[in-house]
């Protein structure tokens, strides 16, 4: 087994049974957030004290073995490596461009060539999805859209312009938090960022700017767009405004027809049950 942490995090965790994959799950206390795909994941959130006594809110994902193709696959582009250490690498990476994000805590796993479980320990991130959140705080305080508009470019365009995409950029990967030094921004999920060929970098950079496109409050999309837009390709070197917007367009609606289907799939069967 391996096991890697934060060291101001070792003794605690000891003391929690977290700092073995058998006492990972093992771990029985705090709150499972469930969604639909999940597959042979589990998250749980939980409260921990660290090595100074501060309470603080972790979030502990439990990943199941894998049959051989999706290791397989992963293996392609992040060598031979388990799910939660590829997280875990995710996040620092992440934190060292200068995006705010969660603290990586812990990764343990078990030999990823026989497609062992693992797990991962990451702080919470403050405030709420904007996928949740961003049409009431826009109603709220719609003197704040432009700012709220530029941190999201700037967000954005930080991480596009080292050479990563997310992969899975939705405004419920993104958390918005108002606190003492204004309106911050975190982006998490990030267990699939990587870096594309160059060649294939336009391609990746569209499908992320058309996540958000398609799942940013309407009323945002309609009055802003464009505007993140012009910001994100100045911070990224610049590019056709009207190509990124046209090729964006065309992605999100791909998009909607993709969810829709689903949608209709996941109704048909339970229809049937």
């Amino acid at each position: 087994m391996t096991f890697a942490c934060d060291e101001a995090w070792r003794e605690p965790l000891r003391q929690a049974g977290l700092d073995s994959v058998e006492g990972a799950f093992a771990f029985a206390a705090g709150a499972d957030l469930d969604k639909p795909g999940l597959g042979n994941r589990r998250r749980t959130r939980l409260e921990l004290a660290d090595s100074q006594g501060r309470r603080r809110e972790l979030i502990l994902k439990r990943y199941g073995p894998e049959p051989l193709r999706a290791r397989l696959r992963r293996a392609w582009t992040y060598g031979l490596c388990g799910a939660a250490e590829i997280e875990y690498r995710n996040i620092r990476l992440v934190a060292a461009l200068g995006i705010d994000t969660m603290q990586a805590v812990a990764w343990g796993g078990e030999s990823c060539r026989g497609g062992g479980r693992s797990f991962l320990l990451a702080t919470v991130v403050p405030g709420e999805a904007l996928e949740r959140c961003g049409r009431e705080f826009l109603a709220a305080s719609p003197e704040r859209a432009e700012e709220l508009t530029a941190k999201l470019a700037a967000l954005v365009a930080r991480l596009h312009g080292a050479g990563y995409v997310h992969r899975d950029l939705g405004a419920c990967h993104v958390f918005l938090h108002v606190g003492d030094v204004g309106l911050e921004l975190n982006l998490i999920d990030l267990a699939r960022v990587f870096a594309p060929s160059s060649w294939r970098m336009f391609r990746w950079r569209v499908k992320d700017l058309a996540q958000l496109l398609h799942s940013m409050p309407s009323e945002w999309v309609e009055a802003h767009w464009e505007a993140f837009l012009r910001q994100y390709l100045a911070l990224t070197g610049g590019g056709s405004p009207r190509r990124y917007a046209r090729a964006a367009a065309c992605k999100a609606a791909w998009i909607a027809r993709h969810e829709a289907r689903r949608k209709r799939r996941r109704e048909g069967r339970n229809a049937n049950e």
